[in-house]
């Protein structure tokens, strides 16, 4: 069966299971071991046959944990549609994850990659999540702090990779006094634009997804998986020696001695915004995104990636990190 994925890459499993309850995957986990564990498919890049059981991750479901007067906490189950739920806790007025809409994959890869997107991130609210072991079979809650959370990173991807997979995530979403991060890209403007200056979330998600969509292509229309690099984080004083040479290169601050550079500006001054070998690519308007134009494999992919990498290095003495995940 070929495995779904954003880039649209024709990747086979040799063995497909779908999971659709935490009694499922207890079972399935009996009979199989080392699994490749797929969520929405939309954050990593396939080179190859997948020759490990694939376990699709299906449960759904969202449910009330508990809820005062100005929180509430809502358990989304690991096989829902990321972007759906987002927009679902918006329709009910509650403030959090506004600034993460449009986002493809699913609920359960959310804390894995730490997901983050004009100022907020998934540690920014969730609670936990609860998992089950690949080895133990036994069911653990993660709290916060227990999943390490760090720019695109998590306990997940370092420690416990491969380890634990994720079944439910909890959220802390507010019911008023909402806590709003407008500050970022193009989200002023569009607002002022529409006349809102006190925005509500979902006013606020709406101009996101407007940015969004302005900037990024839609997988079903073009494959890609969203930002294919991390915006790299480097000292002040390196940052400082290349203002010099490039004035206008931008940046956001991280700490007293670091800040991090958009990578999508590294690579569009390398000149490859739109650079294309065979159907691979360098989206033409978002430099950060890798595309496939139609019959381009994932082998072709991490070449462009690889090239790409290789002259921001060059030019910037830079090294660009991956953001997807490469099997």
């Amino acid at each position: 069966m070929q495995i779904p994925n954003t880039f649209n890459l024709k990747v086979q499993a040799e063995k497909y299971i779908p999971i659709h309850s935490e009694k499922e995957l207890i079972s399935a986990l009996q009979e199989y071991h080392n699994p490749f564990v797929l969520g929405g498919g939309s954050n990593m890049l396939l080179t190859k046959n997948i020759t490990q059981p694939v376990f699709h991750i299906l449960l759904k479901g969202i449910s009330t944990v508990k809820e005062t007067d100005e929180y509430i906490w809502l358990k989304a189950q690991a096989g829902e549609n990321w972007h759906q739920f987002v927009r679902y806790t918006l329709q009910q007025g509650y403030g959090g994850l506004e600034n993460l809409s449009l986002i493809y994959g699913n609920v359960g890869t959310t804390p894995v990659q730490n997901i983050g997107a004009y100022g907020v991130e998934i540690k920014d609210v969730m609670e936990s999540c609860e998992t089950i072991g690949v080895h133990t079979l036994q069911k653990r809650i993660f709290t916060n702090a227990e999943c390490a959370f760090a720019y695109r990173e998590s306990i997940f991807k370092g420690k416990e990779k491969g380890n634990y997979i994720i079944t439910s995530v909890t959220f802390k979403l507010t019911k008023k006094n909402h806590q709003l991060h407008t500050q970022y890209g193009a989200i002023q403007q569009v607002l002022s634009e529409r006349g809102i200056t006190q925005p509500t979330p979902k006013e606020l998600s709406d101009a996101i997804i407007t940015i969004r969509e302005s900037k990024l292509p839609n997988p079903n229309v073009l494959g890609n998986c969203g930002s294919f690099f991390k915006n790299p984080i480097v000292l002040k004083t390196d940052y400082e020696k290349l203002q010099q040479q490039y004035p206008e290169i931008p940046c956001y601050p991280v700490n007293e001695t670091e800040v991090k550079v958009p990578a999508g500006w590294l690579i569009d001054r390398s000149g490859l915004k739109g650079y294309r070998k065979g159907d691979a690519g360098v989206h033409k308007h978002q430099a950060l995104v890798l595309v496939n134009y139609g019959e381009a494999t994932g082998e072709e992919v991490l070449a462009v990636a690889n090239y790409v990498k290789a002259q921001v290095q060059e030019k910037f003495g830079i090294a660009l990190e991956f953001e997807v995940n490469i099997f």
